[in-house]
């Protein structure tokens, strides 16, 4: 059985318990979300997952890092030190996004170690053979795509992007409406030019019930991909994502009836004032599932920096519900990301999702704000790096610009502001009896002549 259907029966799960000792919450409230559908644990029951996570409604915004080789570079060791540097840094699931060496190979290397949730894209193992042995992704068939998510089942992925709303009805409202960027989902790229070329429909739109079959056998979930997705702010909630996203909606429901957990994801290139509405959308239409946005990337001109672009829209875009982000590094439209971009991207996202966890109210995301406060304030750096987000930076940061005085930091060094004031009024105790005198060490004016 799936982690839903034992949901649904009340079985609790050691996945369950996991997740909810993670959250520090009653675990009963992980089985009840699983089994409403809004919480999902991507845990394939042919893996040995050590570490689960839950993503959904109410819990701490989880972040997700993309690694995997390409043609121009195919090493594998290079990806396992992303592998481990993502992990180092706090991600919460990786994806293999291999396109280039040997695609299947590389996965089992990265599965053997993640001990969290790993997620694929079936279609490009499907595509980079097909394109390999046939010289055109057009010339590939319905039962080589299948035979590729049956495989990588087997082997213990736990969640797979499936572009099944990449209709032709989907890919019709595009064409007719227009795009400046058309299509930049990868995934969708490869299934608009096989159904234009072959002039036939989606085979994962299909063949839904067989990927839900397998995905059922195995407990797979299922992230159900935005292959038209927008890749610039001018595209961004057109018709085509919009009606893309009424499908998957309607799959949604055939997933859960099947008993198969489902995430949906969501755009990446989105302006500030659409992201609450892209994740209203989302949440209305997809009955409440689980949303997972890459980004959202809130502007198109600042390449080198679209860590941080898309750091800004996860932020808005969790807070509005969105509960799975998705790293974009330095490199995003630039090129493969190095074992740094991977640490930036990572770190970047999970201060986004950690502000937007501080606005829900999410349990104990505050609680990590008042005691780094309660560092801060005592001029405890040992703490203060312990605490932070991430300790190997703001430790190599401290090390380098050190005052030279224990007790304060560079910046202000003996106008330190809260030394002052706590000089100034002393204990609480201290201030109740005794007069305010001015800070010893702060230079006094000259009198006026």
């Amino acid at each position: 059985m799936t982690q839903l259907e034992k949901a649904r029966r009340g079985v609790m799960t050691e996945e369950m318990r996991f997740a909810a000792a993670a959250e520090c919450c009653e675990a009963q409230t992980i089985l009840d979300g699983v089994a409403a559908g809004r919480i999902v644990i991507p845990s394939n029951v042919n893996g040995e997952l050590t570490e689960p996570r839950a993503i959904g409604a109410g819990l701490k915004t989880k972040v997700n890092a993309n690694i995997g080789a390409s043609q121009d570079y195919p090493d594998v060791d290079e990806e396992l030190a992303k592998l481990t540097t993502a992990l180092e840094a706090g991600a919460d699931a990786v994806m293999d996004l291999s396109t280039g060496g040997d695609v299947a190979a590389i996965r089992r290397e990265i599965r053997a170690g993640c001990p969290v949730p790993l997620g694929t894209v079936p279609i490009y193992e499907a595509a980079v053979r097909v394109i390999a042995e046939r010289g055109s992704v057009v010339d590939l068939t319905a039962d080589d795509l299948f035979s590729v998510i049956e495989s990588q089942a087997r082997e213990g992925v736990d969640f797979m992007t499936l572009h099944c709303g990449v209709t032709r009805e989907s890919v019709a409202r595009l064409q007719k409406q227009g795009r400046l960027t058309d299509v930049v989902s990868r995934g969708g790229a490869f299934l608009v030019c096989w159904m234009l070329g072959n002039e036939s429909e989606n085979p994962l739109y299909t063949r839904y019930d067989d990927i839900l079959e397998i995905a059922r056998e195995h407990d797979v979930t299922l992230s159900l991909g935005d292959g038209l997705r927008p890749g610039s702010l001018a595209d961004a909630t057109d018709r085509a994502q919009v009606q893309e996203l009424i499908i998957l909606g309607e799959l949604v429901k055939r997933a859960r009836a099947a008993g198969v957990q489902a995430m949906v994801e969501g755009p990446g290139h989105v302006p500030l004032d659409q992201i609450a509405a892209n994740v209203m959308l989302q949440k209305r239409l997809c009955e409440g599932a689980p949303f997972y946005v890459l980004g959202p990337i809130v502007t198109d001109v600042a390449p080198g920096y679209d860590h941080i672009t898309s750091a800004i829209g996860g932020a808005l875009a969790a807070m509005a519900g969105a509960d799975f982000l998705c790293y974009v590094t330095p490199s995003e439209h630039l090129g493969l990301p190095t074992v740094e971009d991977v640490r930036e991207g990572v770190i970047a996202a999970r201060i986004a999702g950690h502000a937007a966890d501080v606005a829900k109210g999410v349990r104990g995301a505050m609680d990590w704000d008042c005691r780094m406060s309660s560092a801060r304030k005592a001029r405890d750096w040992a703490k203060q790096v312990e605490l932070a987000i991430d300790p190997v930076r703001a430790g190599a940061v401290r090390e380098k610009r050190s005052a030279g005085d224990e007790d304060v930091c560079s910046m202000c060094s003996s106008f330190c502001a809260m030394k002052i004031v706590e000089e100034y009024l002393g204990s609480p105790a201290q201030a109740a009896s005794a007069p305010p005198s001015l800070p010893t060490k702060v230079a006094q004016p000259k009198q006026a002549e």
